[in-house]
């Protein structure tokens, strides 16, 4: 899980597999022992940082070994912690692992809605990288309802032409799939989201694209909920994940979603 999405905090690791911070801890620092984990720690301005981990040397040598596969084709070198810990998309992967650890967590306090798919940046690179990049695809559920939905965490680095010029890799992957998920967009502050759903508003609508926004500024820890407003008219006001797949029943979910030769035992 930890080198599939590459960086996870104790916060984060906490919330999806143990019931408890204090046991993810007592668990994590056995593991960093034993070099199956590597971490960091983010300097901050203020307070400390929680601890940052990775794949260790020992963790990534188990995982070679049960894919049959060197270190190099896993894609661990020694250089690993450092290169993520040094990384400008550090604060990115981190807020995309963030979202999405609160939804498939959901499941701890609501039984029968949560993540049932989660893909990182790579592996939808590895499925559909010569079409789309999203930084993630997922698959919230919630009894029946489920909505399968491609994630661009927008940080507001990207001109709005850039994130525009995504909307036709969605659209063409539509048409060469025939498989339709909707697209969830997540920006860092509110005037951010106002400009992209003015800039996107039209191109979604030619492209027949389901795409929902949200802004940073305004959500809570709470992304199943009323975070999001779809771009289509009518979408003035904030709904929740489920009743964005009630709204939109005609979405399906991506194909290619199995396991391929370039997948490692981690996907």
């Amino acid at each position: 899980m930890i080198h599939e999405h590459r960086v996870l905090t104790t916060h984060q690791i906490a919330a999806l597999a143990y019931t408890s911070l204090r046991s993810a801890q007592r668990r994590l620092r056995t593991l960093h022992q034993a070099g199956v984990l590597d971490s960091f720690r983010p300097l901050t301005q203020t307070g400390s940082a929680p601890e940052h981990y990775t794949l260790g040397p020992a963790g990534a040598a188990l995982l070679a070994a049960h894919a049959d596969c060197d270190l190099t084709d896993l894609g661990w070198r020694p250089s690993h912690t450092g290169r993520i810990a040094y990384s400008p998309a550090l604060g990115h992967n981190l807020g995309v692992n963030d979202l999405l650890t609160q939804l498939a967590a959901r499941a701890h306090t609501s039984p029968g809605s949560g993540l049932t798919v989660w893909l990182s940046e790579n592996s939808c690179a590895r499925r559909w990288g010569d079409i789309v990049r999203p930084d993630a695809y997922a698959h919230w559920h919630d009894g029946d309802q489920v909505l399968p939905f491609f994630l661009e965490y927008d940080t507001g680095s990207q001109a709005l032409g850039r994130v525009e010029a995504k909307l036709s890799g969605y659209a063409a992957f539509h048409a060469a799939t025939g498989t339709r998920p909707a697209l969830l967009i997540h920006t860092r502050t509110h005037s951010r989201d106002q400009a992209l759903r003015r800039r996107l508003a039209g191109p979604a609508r030619d492209l027949e694209l389901n795409v929902a926004t949200s802004s940073a500024d305004f959500t809570t820890t709470s992304p199943w909920g009323l975070w999001w407003i779809p771009l289509q008219p009518g979408g003035s006001g904030r709904t929740g994940l489920t009743q964005l797949a009630a709204r939109w029943s005609h979405l399906s979910p991506a194909s290619g979603l199995e396991p391929t030769d370039a997948d490692t035992a981690v996907t």
